[in-house]
């Protein structure tokens, strides 16, 4: 005995343009995962399954997390879009070892440079005051990046781009 159902969702279903709407939705999914990352820069936080926050960094007074010129946040764009994919990402170098984390063993050339001299309190001199002169040096990096997530998979994110795809599905059906 076979049963057969017949509704009016499924002959909209059929008529929906399907290459339109795709197009159109898939751009849109990759709009929400831009910002989606950009607001981990906001929150300092990465969202999975759980909150993961990020470490605080060793001296608070230096200001916000992974912001300074806001060149990394303003770097994250739509990379590629396809008719069931879209991928996001980033062109600067040094966006990796932020993601991941990790460790930076290396050895850097300092150019020569003028420096203010502190004042007797440890604090940086005001305009016009004392300066000295540092040679060009060579210095041994050693640094433990902690890991910062601001760019991958994420189940809260997928959870908004299904919940999206839904309502986006319901209009167009309700269209044709």
């Amino acid at each position: 005995m076979s049963v057969e159902f017949k509704t009016d969702f499924f002959d909209r279903l059929q008529r929906v343009n399907k290459s339109s709407f795709l197009n159109r939705s898939i751009g849109q999914v990759g709009v929400l995962a831009v910002n989606f990352s950009k607001e981990r820069f906001v929150q300092k936080n990465w969202l999975d399954r759980n909150r993961q926050s990020w470490q605080a960094r060793k001296r608070p007074a230096r200001g916000s997390l992974l912001v300074k010129s806001g060149r990394l946040k303003r770097s994250i764009r739509k990379l590629a879009q396809g008719n069931y994919y879209v991928y996001i990402g980033t062109d600067v170098p040094y966006a990796p070892i932020h993601n991941d984390g990790g460790q930076i063993n290396k050895t850097v050339n300092v150019k020569a440079h003028t420096r203010r001299k502190a004042n007797s309190r440890g604090r940086g001199a005001r305009t016009g005051a004392a300066t000295m002169e540092v040679k060009s040096h060579r210095r041994k990096m050693n640094i433990n990046m902690p890991r910062r997530r601001f760019m991958g998979e994420s189940a809260i994110l997928n959870r908004r781009i299904e919940r999206f795809l839904s309502k986006e599905l319901d209009n167009e059906i309700s269209r044709s």
